[in-house]
């Protein structure tokens, strides 16, 4: 049999972020093994090497890891016992569980940062509406696992608004977490990329606009953001990753308060929504760096590459836009420089089923660019736009 001629990747979920992984992957030389959720996802489509399985099932997972080195992540669902087992089978698993964790349990993730001194919103694990209550409205209530793109997350102003949380805490067997509403100016996301030799990579802080709990668009770097803040917001970043012993990418998604200050929303240790605009506007992507970090490689640059870049997300609409290939035409005429990304996905209301990035020096063109694309891949222009 012939010696292989690198070691060989797996990959744990079928969505977009393994998708990403592949074409850095192909340069780097650098195999993946993807462990799919069904025949014929999105990362299912450019990873050759593919089983379909449950990530919930531990033999699943040993059956795709076999002969592979190190495991990694589209998704921070699998479950910490089974990420435990793989470990104790001699598979290097990146992130480990004893950090992963963090992202996958929300009142795990706000005792360490504590113990950290990482600043956070204020923030009690609550059993009961009188619980909440005692907190005090209005207050947002997230269910410890399970919650992402704006789902296990309630914004409540009065009692009335608890019942669904504990309803939906109850049937999924997990806690409730409040939190204080904060007043912030903005969100911002501080991604950093970390090796298990210790190296660290940090790239410029950028802002991000949510609609719906789902990421609308980011800008690279934030706009008047003060050198000082986001300096801090690195420095936070650095700082949880190496405590935490993260490998691979962390995004540290923040609130900017409107009293200058900034307080760790959610962390997310994968490539991240808030990192695609790297794969166009930075020396090295983050979806590079992911794969060189959990490989022990050292560490592309994240500098950036123009002034600005800006990342809209394409997100389903009510109506369908019919094929998102058809759309290419137009925004690909139009704009010579824009970069688009399609992930292979059926239309759905509130999906995200692609983005564009538009880079530059001027940081309006940038945004009506990308703006505009996306607007036209997700239909909401006619064919009478230019």
């Amino acid at each position: 049999m012939p010696t292989p001629l690198a070691p060989t990747l797996a990959v744990i979920g079928g969505g977009q972020l393994a998708r990403m992984m592949a074409q850095p992957a192909i340069a780097l030389g650098l195999p993946l093994r993807l462990l799919a959720e069904a025949e014929g996802v999105s990362a299912a489509q450019v990873i050759v090497d593919q089983q379909v399985g449950d990530y919930r099932d531990l033999e699943a997972l040993r059956a795709v890891t076999a002969g592979c080195e190190v495991v990694t992540f589209d998704h921070e669902h699998v479950p910490t016992e089974h990420l435990h087992a793989l470990e104790a089978d001699g598979i290097a698993v990146r992130p480990g569980p004893d950090a992963l964790v963090h992202a996958q349990d929300k009142a795990v993730m706000r005792a360490r940062l504590d113990e950290l001194g990482i600043p956070s919103p204020r923030h009690a694990l609550v059993s009961s509406p009188a619980e909440v209550e005692a907190f005090g409205f209005p207050c947002v209530l997230k269910t410890t696992r399970g919650g992402y793109d704006g789902k296990g997350v309630w914004v409540v102003r009065d009692a009335e608004g608890v019942a669904a949380a504990f309803e939906t805490a109850q049937a999924s067997g997990v806690r409730v977490l409040a939190e204080e509403l904060v007043d912030f100016r903005r969100e911002l996301s501080a991604l950093v990329a970390r090796s298990p030799s210790g190296q660290a990579a940090a790239y410029p802080v950028v802002a991000s606009t949510q609609v719906d709990g789902i990421c609308k668009e980011v800008v690279a770097p934030a706009p008047d953001l003060d050198p000082e803040l986001a300096g801090e917001a690195q420095r936070i970043a650095l700082t949880v990753a190496g405590a935490l012993g993260v490998t691979g990418i962390l995004a540290v998604e923040l609130f900017e308060t409107t009293d200058g200050r900034i307080l760790v929303n959610e962390l997310a240790m994968r490539p991240h929504n808030t990192g695609h605009w790297t794969q166009d506007g930075a020396v090295t992507s983050q979806f590079e760096n992911h794969l060189r970090a959990v490989m022990d490689l050292p560490l592309g640059s994240p500098a950036p590459r123009a002034r600005w870049t800006v990342m809209v997300n394409i997100l389903g609409g009510d109506r369908d836009a019919g094929r998102l290939y058809d759309g290419l035409r137009h925004a690909m005429a139009r704009d010579p420089h824009l970069r688009v990304h399609l992930y292979g996905k059926d239309w759905r209301p509130g999906r995200k089923v692609g983005h564009v990035n538009a880079f530059g020096d001027d940081l309006e063109d940038c945004l009506e660019r990308a703006r505009h694309a996306a607007a036209w891949f997700a239909g909401e222009l006619g064919d009478e736009s230019e």
